[in-house]
């Protein structure tokens, strides 16, 4: 008996004879990751302070104050300048942007996932993808040479101008006669740019619908159109507004395209009041930025005056982002 249990003692087990599990490969994995997070994070945090303490000497002897003034005279002292004309124009844009995007964008999506037969989906996917990886001026040279002077943009616009041209947003403006240079065009372009955006998240949120809700709303006799709407566009709800908001930020932020179209009205003119239609020009905070950082190099007021701007354009975007990053953990927690 003893001797029994001793060669049972001496045999391996199936546990003893498994190597050891390295943890090596996730402890470095780990540590890269946490290391590039907070070094992201510090990056952040530096060009925050690098826009506050470039803004603030300029900022500082601001004799207009900066949210309601249209003025931009940074080449004398002190400088008097303000924000109000670029927040306007840059909102407005991308608001406008983001309304004619995100319907079509939630279109596209829901005819890829729930409507279209797998062979013709793809192909659509793909296209739409690949608006994405546009280039940004490639956008802008269309959009102001060939897009703008197109006979259904400028019939679009005699339309609105005929029927909503009473609303202040829409009325028309002598001195723009057609839709060359003005940020209804600016808004018409970058709705074409962020709909790749706005339509990956959709169709993503989309495609994770669960089976059974879908089964069991057909099952129920349920129309094609019903189980959109009563299974697929409620799950996808988060989604589609956090790609929206995703989408308000490419729009708020975009620089090239936006510069290449957009016509500056004269300083005389926007001292003497804002013009809220869409049908004129303007300038967006980026599109300021890139139109004068040149000349404003050299002049530390000018060049203060710019990256109090940016500042600004930076807290917007910083927000809307954040919205969008809070409503998708919701949609996730849901």
């Amino acid at each position: 008996m003893a001797e029994t249990t001793s060669t049972a003692q001496r045999k391996p087990t199936a546990a003893s004879r498994m190597k050891p599990v390295s943890r090596v490969g996730d402890r470095i994995f780990a540590g890269t990751s946490s290391v590039i997070a907070i070094a992201l994070a510090i990056i952040v945090i530096l060009m925050f302070i690098f826009l506050i303490k470039t803004a603030a000497p300029t900022l500082s002897a601001n004799t207009d104050n900066f949210f309601t003034s249209r003025a931009w005279t940074t080449d004398q002292n002190p400088p008097a300048f303000g924000i109000q004309a670029l927040l306007w124009t840059t909102v407005i844009s991308s608001l406008l942007a983001l309304l004619i995007a995100v319907p079509l964008s939630v279109g596209i999506a829901l005819f890829i996932t729930q409507l279209a037969p797998k062979k013709l989906a793809s192909p659509v996917a793909f296209v739409v993808d690949l608006l994405a990886a546009v280039p940004s001026i490639v956008f802008g040279l269309w959009g102001g040479i060939v897009f703008g002077s197109s006979s259904i943009v400028n019939g679009l616009r005699t339309a609105i101008i005929s029927v909503l041209g009473w609303i202040p947003i829409f009325a028309e403006d002598e001195s723009w006669s057609s839709a060359t240079g003005t940020v209804y065009l600016a808004s018409l372009v970058l709705a074409i740019m962020i709909l790749p955006i706005i339509t990956a998240v959709s169709r993503d949120v989309m495609a994770q619908t669960p089976h059974d809700q879908v089964e069991a709303a057909l099952a129920l006799g349920s129309t094609r159109w019903e189980v959109i709407k009563l299974a697929v566009l409620p799950h996808s709800r988060s989604g589609i507004i956090s790609g929206a908001m995703l989408g308000l930020g490419r729009a708020l932020g975009e620089t090239l395209a936006v510069t290449l179209i957009l016509q500056t009205i004269s300083p005389m003119a926007l001292k003497q009041k804002l013009n809220l239609s869409i049908f004129v020009g303007g300038e967006t905070f980026a599109s300021k930025i890139a139109g004068n950082f040149s000349e404003a190099i050299s002049d530390p007021t000018s060049l203060g005056a710019l990256v109090a701007s940016a500042l600004a354009l930076f807290v917007i975007t910083f927000v809307v982002n954040a919205a969008a990053r809070m409503i998708a953990a919701k949609g996730v927690k849901r």
